[in-house]
């Protein structure tokens, strides 16, 4: 006999920490705007999957969209800070 299938429990993540400098705008505020937008899809991909577990109605296809979608957008973030911290390093190799 097998036992029953228990239900699959997200894991916690680190709250966001906000910034230490006085700015307003700039770079850090497009990339903490990212890093929630990502943040977002990755937490509606998550309760998606467990209301679809937990045979609350939601649809197949919905899951799916939405696991997908917030593995394209994770994807994407990382390619792009893949290239900033390339374009930093670049800069920084810039003789004066």
């Amino acid at each position: 006999m097998s036992s029953p299938i228990t239900p699959i429990s997200s894991v916690p993540l680190a709250e966001p920490r906000t910034p230490v400098s006085g700015g307003t705008g700039g770079f850090q505020a497009v990339l903490a705007q990212a890093i929630g937008g990502v943040e977002h899809l990755r937490s509606n991909a998550g309760q998606t999957v467990e209301r679809f577990l937990a045979g609350d109605g939601e649809e197949v296809h919905t899951v799916a969209l939405a696991t997908q979608r917030a593995e394209l957008a994770f994807e994407t973030f990382v390619q792009i800070r893949n290239k900033v911290v390339s374009a930093y390093q670049s800069v920084m190799q810039m003789q004066v």
